[in-house]
């Protein structure tokens, strides 16, 4: 077996094997495998001022749009969690409050390019449940195609004028995802600047639901320029927080247990003779054949726990830290 040095299988992109001790890089976070995701900006009156003026006087106005920086932000953040990369985009909350405006399946390679400049029609309140039931009826779709979990990520400005309906349709949804008539769904909700309802948010959210757990998480960001950030921040915490995993020998020996959230970088030890091993994680299991001794690091034998690289799967590669609208 001379200088054997085998191809990383998805979901890793680099592996290594020094004395025994595996390295093993994720190319994207495996615990989202399949995941559909959306994204439902807020379209009504009270958004106006932060998507600025349209048309000519956009072209004379000093005021810029504050929401297009961080839609494509988020798109292009969001896409790398999506299985195929493309999301269903839609103002919500538009025309009369319970209108959506659908932008289109906006593919995240392309977020630096679409223009965000607000709804045709804002809208006159802020109606909540056509989004949960426009997100559902995408969802059932994609799982025709492949999907086997749902993300709708939902951005606010203002209180939600009907959360007794939000609620119900809630205990609906889990009760689908329950029986396996849906896939698994999380709903991430954000709200923006000072006219939101933290307490009605979190009535919401915290309720969980018999055997799916929390539904809702969310957050409030105080101006229009933290959004995207906390939107990454939110979904990273949501997609992993229940996704421990666990790494086997090719005999099928517990070699390590991550409890709570799988980190970028896998690192364990593999005994003598070891020839592959097996990550499980989220009911899936990938094995990844190991790779001889690498055979060039006589001083580096110490340097195992240098700090990981920042996860690939970041846009820019950098973990949330993209400056906004400049």
């Amino acid at each position: 077996m001379s200088g054997k040095h085998e191809v990383a299988v998805k979901p890793f992109s680099d592996i290594h094997n020094r004395g025994g001790m595996v390295t093993a890089t994720l190319l994207h976070d495996p615990t989202v495998e399949g995941l559909d995701v959306a994204l439902y900006m807020d379209g009504s009156g009270s958004m106006e001022d932060e998507y600025g003026p349209r048309g000519i006087l956009a072209k004379i106005g000093g005021v810029r749009n504050q929401v297009e920086p961080q839609m494509r932000w988020m798109l292009e953040y969001l896409a790398t969690k999506d299985r195929d990369g493309v999301l269903r985009v839609a103002y919500w909350a538009t025309g009369d409050g319970a209108q959506i405006e659908v932008v289109g399946d906006l593919a995240g390679a392309q977020a630096q390019t679409y223009k965000f400049p607000g709804p045709q029609y804002y809208g006159k309140g802020t109606v909540m449940l056509p989004v949960l039931r426009d997100y559902v009826a995408h969802i059932r779709q994609e799982v025709n195609k492949g999907a086997r979990r749902g993300l709708a990520v939902i951005i606010t400005d203002s209180q939600i004028h009907d959360p007794a309906d939000v609620q119900a349709y809630s205990v609906q949804v889990a009760k689908e995802v329950a029986a396996g008539r849906l896939p698994r769904l999380n709903f991430v909700l954000v709200g923006v600047g000072d006219q939101i309802d933290e307490e009605q948010m979190e009535e919401i959210c915290h309720e969980e639901y018999p055997g799916v757990g929390h539904l809702w998480c969310h957050r409030v960001a105080e101006r229009m320029e933290e959004m995207a950030e906390l939107v990454a921040v939110l979904v990273d915490e949501t997609m992993t927080v229940a996704a421990g995993g666990t790494i086997y020998d090719d005999k099928g020996n517990v070699l390590k247990v991550y409890e709570s959230r799988l980190p970028a970088m896998l690192e364990f030890r593999a005994p003598e003779g070891c020839t592959s091993f097996t990550l499980e994680v989220a009911g899936q299991r990938f094995t990844q054949p190991l790779p001889d001794e690498d055979h060039h690091e006589d001083e580096e034998e110490e340097g195992h726990d240098e700090p990981p690289p920042s996860p690939s799967r970041q846009p820019g590669g950098s973990h949330g830290r993209k400056r906004h609208g400049h």
